[in-house]
């Protein structure tokens, strides 16, 4: 059985089954969350320098933040695929 991946931008990908929440960082919990998963080390930021659009928690507690939208991932996710798909 193959891994399905999920592509969060600029040919960074996560593992789907993973994933737990899709958030955006527009409140100050969010924010916060971003925050102290880089304090304990449990951040990967695949935004490229970019502006965070979006944060994904994994099943693990890491926190995966993101340039794209919420929305986009979230559709990508729906659709199970992610390695194909061009673009950020």
């Amino acid at each position: 059985m193959p891994v399905e991946l999920l592509h969060v931008g600029f040919g960074n990908m996560v593992v789907a089954r993973r994933v737990v929440a899709i958030l955006s960082p527009d409140s100050l919990p969010i924010r916060r969350l971003i925050r102290e998963a880089r304090e304990r080390g449990t951040l990967l930021d695949a935004s490229r320098g970019r502006k965070v659009r979006a944060a994904l928690v994994l099943d693990n507690g890491t926190v995966v933040t993101s340039a794209l939208h919420p929305s986009t991932i979230a559709r990508r996710l729906g659709q199970g695929e992610g390695e194909g798909d061009e673009g950020a």
